[in-house]
């Protein structure tokens, strides 16, 4: 499990007159835990940590964060080159493989990827089955987890064709998403094309039409790839963690991954970059006095919050904003773009880098501020907006499970508690109950 070293140091735990030594665990970037695995066993303690905030769960090589110097890394690669020089297929394999792939590689990890775009013409009748205003995530994750029964090869020996089933999953997630965005505006379905990139095919599988042909735009392309490697991963987040904890009960690859969706599903969660739109959307229906509502977020008696500001894990800039801002800029001007709602951002965004009351608050605007309007831009509905998130984190989901399956310290995810309730008390029979 990587560069994971027991030192010398130990942590002193002094219990009910007795002293326990708790090892502490070095990471490789120095990072340090302290190693409670035998606590209860020793002392009849557990620990108590509502959210997991100060608790480690596992051991990854994967994804390195550091809130307070705003770091992040994917297998050791800072994240700033990666978005800069590499297309969202290098990083998949890089999250995946744990090394960038070589031209060969990626030759062939590309190839999978073309072979396995298609989804089995059966699953097509299932999207006739949903409601027209079906919650697209609902969608994805239902159909992700029906792929085993169209795909069982892996359900004896899931690591066997681990390979194969990650260029899959990577592959048709793209397809299920771009059918289910055309068949909720009623329009025929796109089936993907040989000839086109993977983020290339994906949009012209949303937006090209018989009667409308999609160009394709080089700008509009980088950037996708970007905000799709900004997504990649993200360390142990609310749908990280539930895949691992739905694999750790040894489910199969597809229903690990359809929980993952469903917890990102959230608005707390994935649902953060559409919860901006909408409150972009607010402020223009009442007349786009975003002064007003900056206003409301420096006052300590209102509860509004400007959403897409600040983050919960970084404490300075977010290094995903920084790199996606950038890409803001050049799809605006690539495209021409008038909007109010853009205009709306693009003045929150300015008050915001300069305010001391953000800027002191290091309520800087964040990844999930940029890249709705990125989505926006380019025509993305906002109820799709989830979806996208969830394109990107898959590579990163899929090698957290693969992580977790090979762990030689697995033991099924099983959280204690502390009791609460009533104490034990008689039963009373129901004739006599009053």
């Amino acid at each position: 499990m990587g560069n994971v070293v027991v030192g010398q140091e130990t942590a002193e735990l002094k219990l009910d007159g007795k002293v326990y030594q708790l090892p502490v665990v070095v990471g490789s970037e120095g990072e340090k835990a302290i190693d409670i695995r035998a606590l209860r066993a020793q002392s009849g303690y557990i620990t108590l940590d509502s959210g997991f905030m100060n608790t480690g769960s596992c051991c990854s090589s994967i994804t390195f964060l550091d809130g307070e110097q705003g770091i992040l890394s994917y297998r050791g690669y800072g994240i700033e080159e990666l978005a800069e020089n590499c297309t969202f297929v290098e990083v998949a394999y890089l999250l995946d493989h744990g090394s960038l792939p070589t031209q060969t590689e990626l030759s062939k990890f590309s190839q999978m990827l073309g072979k396995y775009a298609m989804i089995h013409e059966d699953m097509i009748r299932f999207f006739d089955g949903y409601p027209p205003n079906s919650p697209p995530m609902a969608i994805l994750s239902s159909m992700v987890s029906s792929l085993c029964s169209f795909y069982p090869e892996m359900l004896d020996n899931p690591l066997e064709n681990i390979e194969e089933m990650a260029a899959r999953l990577i592959s048709k997630v793209r397809t299920i998403a771009a059918f289910s965005y055309k068949k909720s505006m009623g329009q025929p379905l796109v089936y993907p094309r040989h000839d086109l990139s993977y983020c290339a095919n994906f949009l012209n599988m949303m937006f090209d039409s018989p009667v409308n042909p999609y160009v394709i735009n080089d700008t509009v392309v980088r950037a996708l790839n970007k905000l799709l490697i900004l997504h990649g991963d993200h360390e142990q987040n609310c749908s990280t963690a539930t895949v691992r904890v739905a694999g750790s009960a040894r489910v199969n690859l597809y229903a690990s991954i359809s929980a993952g969706i469903n917890a990102l599903w959230g608005p707390l969660h994935g649902g953060a970059n559409q919860a901006v739109m909408e409150m972009l959307t607010q402020i223009h229906e009442e007349g786009g006095d975003y002064k007003k509502y900056i206003a409301k977020a420096k006052d300590p008696a209102d509860p509004f919050r400007l959403v897409g500001f600040g983050h919960r894990v970084y404490k300075t800039h977010d290094p995903r904003a920084l790199i996606i801002k950038k890409a803001c800029d050049d799809v605006l001007s690539a495209l021409n773009i008038s909007d109010p709602l853009l205009d709306i951002a693009k003045e929150l965004e300015e008050v915001a880098l300069k305010d001391p009351y953000f800027v002191e608050r290091n309520l800087y605007p964040n990844v999930d501020f940029y890249s709705g309007i990125i989505y926006r831009a380019i025509g993305i509905p906002t109820n799709m907006f989830t979806v996208m998130f969830a394109l990107g984190r898959l590579p990163g989901w899929i090698a957290h499970w693969k992580e977790m399956w090979d762990d030689p310290d697995w033991r099924i995810s099983r959280p204690r508690q502390v009791y609460v309730g009533p104490k034990r008390r008689p039963f009373v029979p129901l004739a006599e109950r009053t």
